[in-house]
């Protein structure tokens, strides 16, 4: 920071209404929904680039009796969403909650768009991931923001956090939920769509000569792109590198906070409240070690390296009550080394695969949730001690037309091009089923019979042992060109591969106990006034479950609201009452 920014710094304002702690989406959409109530609000982050978490995710939002859904096509209604979330949370979570978020959802949608212009659409066809559970759908709840130009942003655009690669096309073109389906399931048009992409990019040399980054922004970077242009243009300030430390409670209140800006400690007061965005723990060992499933690692973490717990901690030194603690938004790592892990999204579906134990045994649906998937893990993990981590084992073909992680199909990334150190260390290769099991410390007869097995359901159309490929969003990302189960094929054409996968996760869902109205509650049930808590760092109101693609962002921006409308009904209060004994 030079010595101007460095004097505006110092003479920066120290007193607001309401101090957000983080910038991810229910960060800025908390300080954005403040503004807009008339509520000045500061956003700090102790990272060099804004966006957390959110800037790197698919950006998606889980909203269902969204506006958009019957233009698509479909219908939804409350009643059956309620039935649908309570069917998978039970009673795990209060329904007072359950219900603020299915009624406040699709208001928050409206209030960003109507307010600010920050849009999103509905995704036709991105199933629940319980269609079949009373209640679920096989799409439309699912939003995705609209197309953002980073030209907008001009210089702020550099502080922004940057995309992961395999999100994007060539790792360098962004494709949007819908794009990134026709292209990996190569519906028709696929090809034409690709090409469009790569020419929209290459000629775009205005830009070309300024980065390499998109000037198109979707996912995760349009969302949180169209949240910071929003902050820009309503003057919702935002301090990077700027460390929260600890709360500040006078009178029994939470009135500020404690950070440490360009080396100095500062107090800064919050009149009204403040909401803690700031993430959750997944990469702070030692919180891991202390209330997660073993083995647990921060190498296995597919979020960048930034969320260490400050906010659910300092709310835990006020009595503050958590939940979930146990629990993550679980996915399938594969760990190259450099950078965090490579989820395991959608690889699981694809035919001529399968997913093993040190038995060389299946024991769990590979096309399942990944949530659900990871839950499997630590269940067989504790059954036979080989689930943590397991297998993903596939043959030459699926290598050549598909990608595997960190992998990119064959025909286009053939192993000659990988990185050397990779081999028997990000995946695993032999001539014969026999070597590889050797390789990977499997048994061979057990990995070898399910092969077998696997051919037999291939060419049946059906999985008997889990019904891979049995509902729409199983089949979501699989192969519609195999018959007669696009999740289902051999795996019988040497080279053999295998990839090791972990006990990975997106974040983790554990945190402060939250009311209806985004309130840190006590172990008593008490509030503690003053304080609120968004995103990872409160406890997931799915509970144990994961409903839908977009159900952390949808959460927490929609809390976000919940908590800046809270404040403002709780601000004007006052003013009320000083008004009413004026006139007395």
């Amino acid at each position: 920071m030079g010595m101007n920014e460095t004097a505006l710094a110092a003479a920066a304002p120290r007193e607001y209404d309401v101090i957000v702690v983080g910038s991810g989406a229910g960060g800025m959409t908390a300080a954005l929904c403040c503004q807009a109530q008339g509520l000045s609000a500061l956003v700090i982050e102790k990272q060099d680039v804004y966006g957390g978490t959110s800037a790197v995710s698919g950006g998606g939002i889980w909203i269902p009796c969204n506006e958009d859904i019957p233009k698509v096509g479909g219908t939804d209604s409350f009643e059956e969403a309620l039935t649908y979330l309570k069917g998978l949370i039970g009673e795990a979570v209060p329904q007072s909650r359950i219900e603020a978020y299915l009624r406040q959802a699709p208001a928050m949608v409206r209030f960003l768009k109507e307010r600010f212009g920050i849009a999103f659409r509905a995704v036709k066809k991105y199933p629940d991931y319980f269609p079949d559970a009373p209640g679920g759908k096989p799409g439309y709840r699912t939003m995705e923001p609209v197309d953002f130009d980073a030209s907008r942003l001009g210089a702020e655009f550099e502080r922004m956090r940057g995309p992961y690669k395999g999100t994007q096309l060539m790792g360098r073109i962004s494709m949007d939920q819908v794009e990134a389906h026709i292209l990996f399931t190569r519906a028709p048009g696929w090809i034409w769509l690709m090409l469009r992409m790569m020419g929209r990019y290459w000629f775009d040399l205005r830009w070309r000569r300024r980065t390499q980054r998109d000037r198109r922004l979707v996912l995760g970077q349009g969302l949180v792109a169209s949240l910071r242009q929003a902050m820009l243009e309503q003057k919702v300030p935002l301090w990077l590198e700027t460390g929260f430390e600890s709360l500040v409670v006078e009178n029994g209140r939470v009135s500020g906070i404690e950070a440490t800006r360009n080396g100095q400690r500062l107090r800064l007061s919050a009149r009204c409240g403040v909401i803690m965005a700031s993430g959750g723990f997944e990469a702070n060992q030692q919180m891991r070690e202390q209330y997660l499933p073993k083995p647990t690692s921060v190498e296995w973490t597919a979020a960048p390296p930034i969320n260490h717990g400050e906010g659910i901690r300092a709310g835990q030194a006020l009595g503050a009550a958590t939940d979930f603690m146990n629990l993550t938004w679980g996915s399938p790592t594969v760990v190259t080394g450099k950078g965090p892990a490579c989820g395991i999204f959608v690889e699981r579906a694809l035919p001529g695969s399968v997913v093993v134990n040190k038995l060389g045994k299946r024991f769990v649906n590979e096309a399942a949730p990944y949530t659900e998937f990871v839950y499997a893990m630590y269940d067989e993990q504790a059954r036979s001690g080989g689930g943590v981590p397991c297998w993903l084992v596939f043959d030459a073909t699926f290598r050549k037309k598909y990608p595997m992680g960190p992998l990119l199909p064959g025909q286009i990334q053939p192993d000659s091009s990988l990185p050397r150190h990779w081999l028997d260390k990000v995946y695993y290769r032999a001539d014969t089923l026999d070597a590889l099991a050797a390789k990977i410390g499997v048994d061979a007869a057990g990995l070898k019979d399910t092969a077998r097995q696997m051919g037999e359901f291939a060419a049946q159309g059906s999985d008997p042992q889990f019904k891979r490929g049995g509902n729409v969003f199983e089949r979501y990302y699989s192969d519609p060109s195999v018959k007669p189960n696009p999740c289902l094929g051999p795996i019988v054409k040497p080279p053999f591969y295998a990839a090791r996968l972990d006990a990975g996760e997106l974040g983790t869902k554990g945190g402060l106990l939250t009311d209806a109205a985004a309130r840190v509650l006590r172990e008593d049930g008490g509030v503690i006034e003053g304080l609120y808590a968004v995103g990872n760092c409160s406890a997931a109101v799915m509970g144990r479950t994961y409903a839908g693609p977009g159900s952390t962002l949808g959460p927490a921006m929609t809390f976000a609201y919940a908590a800046a409308c809270e404040i403002a009904k709780t601000a004007a209060q006052p003013k009320a009452q000083a008004g009413v004994a004026a006139a007395a």
